[in-house]
């Protein structure tokens, strides 16, 4: 009777979306789905993926299931990438900096200072230019459903806070081993070191590192306060987070499958940037209240710090795809002309 029952909620669904019985019978298989991560069970991604978990359950009459596999539960991020390519994992959610080995033109979301508020990062990465990456991926075995948030990217430090470029001087910094990251921090007059990030609160607590840049939650979750003092708003970089699915995966379901887990993504994803949104300004008073010194940077010093870091972007964006390239800074004009 309960199986009866979600067949005819289901009915009822797809004939209200246009998709009929017939069509929904022949068009849906019981399947279990993975979706990996490396976020905690506790952070904005991992609430997001069990949202979206039931609204596929609930717009597919239970037929889809989605199961998460948080904390690197399912390997780190080449191995599922190399999971999803190769058909043996269905969903991940990395960050977008993990694209760029794949598919380089993703280190364009890697730039300083592309944009300095969540609206112009959605409507960058929701529009024309966001798209474009997303349709480099099935050439390389993944589909992108979309842009969620990590957040802003913070710098911390146990010697000063960072108010202008010269602060920058002499600071050994952990960074993640991306190029872009490496050679901006450089020309800021920093000693950039790429560490494990598993490696990085021995790192800061011996002081063999002098700070590093994260988003606030993860500074707050992974306890840096107890180790560094001062927190500076250099939003440096917004980080976004990618929704994938293995093309091996996304080949064998049907459209009417297909629709489902866009739809449920879509609605997914503005509750996890709200959730996101939120848990970064309670990550911020929680770091305050746990003694950091947080300091904000004028406008007229973030302007000093993109137009240093300026000849690294240029350099990197030489070697993309022209017409990506071209599209994109065109894109992101229109944005900040608004």
């Amino acid at each position: 009777m309960k199986k009866i029952a979600s067949l005819r909620r289901l009915a009822v669904a797809l004939l209200v979306s246009g998709v009929s019985l017939h069509a929904a019978a022949q068009a849906f298989a019981d399947r279990t789905i993975r979706v990996g991560h490396q976020a905690q069970p506790d952070a904005p991604i991992s609430q997001a993926a069990r949202k979206f978990a039931e609204l596929v359950a609930e717009k597919s009459g239970g037929r889809l299931k989605i199961k998460e596999f948080p904390a690197s539960q399912l390997g780190n991020e080449a191995q599922q990438l190399g999971a999803l390519r190769g058909g043996t994992q269905e969903l991940f959610i990395p960050t977008t900096t993990s694209l760029a080995p794949v598919i380089k033109e993703f280190g364009l979301l890697d730039f300083p200072f592309l944009v300095s508020t969540t609206a112009q990062a959605e409507a960058l990465l929701d529009g024309p230019a966001g798209a474009a990456l997303l349709e480099r991926l099935p050439a390389k075995g993944l589909i992108g459903l979309g842009y969620w948030e990590n957040g802003f990217r913070n710098v911390t430090n146990s010697a000063r806070p960072i108010q202008k470029p010269e602060d920058f001087s002499g600071l050994k910094l952990r960074v993640i081993p991306n190029p872009v990251f490496i050679e901006a921090f450089k020309a800021l007059g920093a000693n950039p070191t790429p560490l494990a990030f598993g490696e990085l609160y021995g790192a800061l607590e011996s002081r063999a590192v002098d700070g590093q840049e994260n988003p606030y939650v993860l500074i707050d979750t992974s306890k840096f306060y107890e180790v560094q003092k001062f927190a500076s708003n250099t939003n440096h970089v917004y980080s976004p987070l990618i929704v994938l699915a293995g093309k091996p995966f996304w080949d064998k379901l049907s459209d009417s499958e297909r629709q489902i887990l866009q739809a449920a993504f879509k609605e997914a994803q503005a509750y996890q940037r709200a959730l996101s949104r939120q848990a970064t300004t309670s990550a911020m008073a929680e770091v305050k209240a746990k003694g950091m010194k947080i300091n904000d940077v004028s406008p007229a010093e973030l302007q000093r710090m993109e137009a240093v870091v300026r000849p690294v972007t240029d350099k990197f964006a030489a070697t993309y795809d022209p017409a990506i390239t071209r599209g994109f800074f065109a894109e992101l004009q229109k944005i900040k002309q608004k």
